[in-house]
């Protein structure tokens, strides 16, 4: 593979028959196989894993953020979409921001309370259920896993810690203090110490009984609004009962015979694909060699200009009008491609607003070949830290995305959702659309910005290169990000990949930030693959190919794992 995988995993893929799950936390993953097990589809098991992954990762995810869901019907072949990212409260307007003195070049601390949004991610875990669940389960038997798993408590995984720790710092730092329902005698729970988390328990007991209301009405919404307005945020009661989750109809590309499927604006699912279409132009890819320099340096000069597309028209389609077609149409990104020298890093690509995040991939495939590719997010560790009382989850912090120039896209407004950088996704065989698509994949990398630029070496280390699923996210991957200190797009290479690439990449123009290792290497993301028969790989021929094997792969940088049946 021309790669030196210096920390693979040494783990194989996961194979099964009839179900698979992949997360972060190994204890979520055995509880969306439960749910598997007893009679649940995709569907359910993804939601059982976002809860009981709200209580062993509360550092990444949990109730007061946001989640987005894409679901594959294994009997019609149909992909539907659920958007569960939540509004700005109605008074958050740019006026007013400015009239607390904030501006464009001096916007509200990115933990402050101002940037709180309205939670999405439960209205999309009882609408999951609903609209796409087995129905042979209720919300109340599909959360019951994580429910107890809150009440008796669990060990904190290494990594996990290591975060959390982390966050509690970042916020300290920053003048704010984690609430102390998420701590144990005011510190970060070590490894192997056994957290329990009574709130959470009762808010996710409370909402497996009484669905939607039970948190956006009464006891949660007064507890979300109190904790906010002490700290100077501006959400009401209002702002919560008035949320619904958006069943959206994806977005795809097509690249080789295979076809991506994102989610479409407000998620950066649109970067993907954008990527995608632009490295299309670039036929010798794989001649190139797995992180060559000049396999890395197209991919980076592809990533720039995609992201300096997402950022500049990517916002709530309620409130703009996103070019969609044009930005997908092949002959545009054919224009984009036109751009990359070969041999040197392009002079300038406008960029925008770009910032750290943490969150929670996760997906499942059953029996009946439904596949559920499902993201959840407070975005930065703990979000604002703010706990509403006796309720066990911190609220995002995603506001901190929104922009306050005044005609730019994603400006600040009332009522409006953010660009948002989870995105969840699915691979299909590329069939007309009078047929049938046949899954091939359900995959994600979490990870901020990081998320489309994963997407993309995660799926051409399998289609270019023949790696299965484990390899896949085995494999070390760039990150290219844009540094607002010097004005510079910075290119970080994890371990593993060869020196004298960096040094190569450094000739033709780019700045690099090369070895990235250990605790660092998380700012490549957390992924986790299940794929449906082996499709990459290129020793096999298509007619010996036994679709009905699953295979999982789970991400090396995270605590999790894949587990099958």
């Amino acid at each position: 593979m021309g790669t030196d995988l210096t920390f693979s995993s040494r783990r194989s893929p996961v194979v099964c028959l009839h179900g698979c799950v992949a997360s972060s936390q190994p204890l979520a993953s055995s509880i969306g196989l439960d749910v598997l097990k007893r009679g649940g589809n995709a569907a359910d098991a993804a939601v059982a894993i976002a809860a009981a992954l709200a209580v062993t990762e509360p550092c990444s995810t949990g109730p007061g953020g946001d989640a987005f869901c894409l679901f594959y019907n294994g009997n019609t072949g149909e992909i539907r979409g659920i958007n569960g990212s939540g509004h700005s409260p109605r008074a958050l307007t740019l006026d007013f921001l400015e009239g607390q003195g904030y501006t464009a070049e001096k916007p509200p601390s990115v933990f402050d309370a101002l940037n709180v949004t309205v939670p999405g991610a439960p209205a999309c875990w009882c609408d999951t259920v609903q609209l796409l669940g087995s129905h042979k389960l209720s919300l109340q038997e599909v959360l019951s896993g994580a429910v107890e798993l809150a009440e008796v408590g669990f060990p904190v995984a290494e990594l996990t810690a290591h975060h959390w720790a982390n966050w509690v710092s970042a916020l300290r730092d920053a003048g704010k203090e984690l609430g102390v329902e998420l701590m144990i005698d005011g510190h970060a729970p070590k490894c192997g110490q056994v957290f329990q988390n009574t709130g959470l328990a009762r808010t996710l007991k409370e909402l497996g009984e009484r669905g939607k209301p039970a948190f956006y009405q009464g006891r949660v919404a007064q507890a979300i609004v109190d904790v906010i307005n002490q700290n100077g945020g501006v959400m009401t009661l209002g702002d919560l009962s008035s949320h619904d989750s958006e069943v959206i109809t994806p977005i795809s590309t097509e690249y080789k015979g295979v076809r991506l499927w994102e989610l479409p604006p407000n998620s950066q699912g649109l970067a993907a694909l954008l990527m995608l279409n632009i490295l299309e132009n670039f036929p010798q890819l794989k001649a190139k060699g797995h992180n060559s320099s000049d396999y890395i340096h197209v991919l980076v000069e592809a990533v720039r200009l995609a992201l300096t597309d997402a950022l500049r028209y990517l916002g709530d389609s309620s409130h703009v009008t996103i070019p969609l077609e044009t930005l997908l149409d092949k002959g545009y990104s054919h224009q984009r491609a036109q751009l990359i020298s070969t041999d040197r890093a392009m002079e300038r690509v406008e960029p925008g607003l770009m910032t750290g995040s943490d969150t929670v991939y996760f997906c499942v495939i059953d029996s009946e070949r439904n596949a559920c590719s499902f993201v959840n997010s407070n975005y930065m560790g703990f979000g604002t830290g703010l706990v509403p009382k006796d309720c066990g989850f911190s609220l995002q912090n995603r506001g901190a995305n929104f922009s306050l120039c005044r005609n730019h896209i994603n400006c600040v407004a009332g009522r409006k959702r953010v660009y948002h950088t989870i995105i969840p996704a699915l691979l299909s065989d590329s069939t007309t659309t009078s047929q049938k698509p046949r899954l091939l994949a359900a995959l994600g990398v979490m990870g901020a910005f990081m998320q489309p630029q994963g997407h993309v070496q995660v799926l051409l280390n399998m289609m270019e290169f023949g790696m299965n699923p484990q390899q896949a996210l085995d494999a070390p991957r760039v990150y290219v990000e844009y540094d607002h200190k010097t004005g510079q797009w910075l290119v970080n290479l994890e371990e593993g990949i060869d020196q004298k690439v960096a040094e190569e990449l450094k000739r033709r123009g780019h700045r690099v930030n090369w070895p990235v290792s250990g605790h660092k290497r998380s700012q490549f993301g957390r992924g986790q693959i299940i794929a449906v028969g082996d499709w990459w790989n290129p020793s096999v021929t298509q007619g010996d190919r036994p679709s009905r094997v699953l295979w999982a792969g789970s991400d090396p940088r995270a605590d999790g794992c894949a587990q099958g049946y």
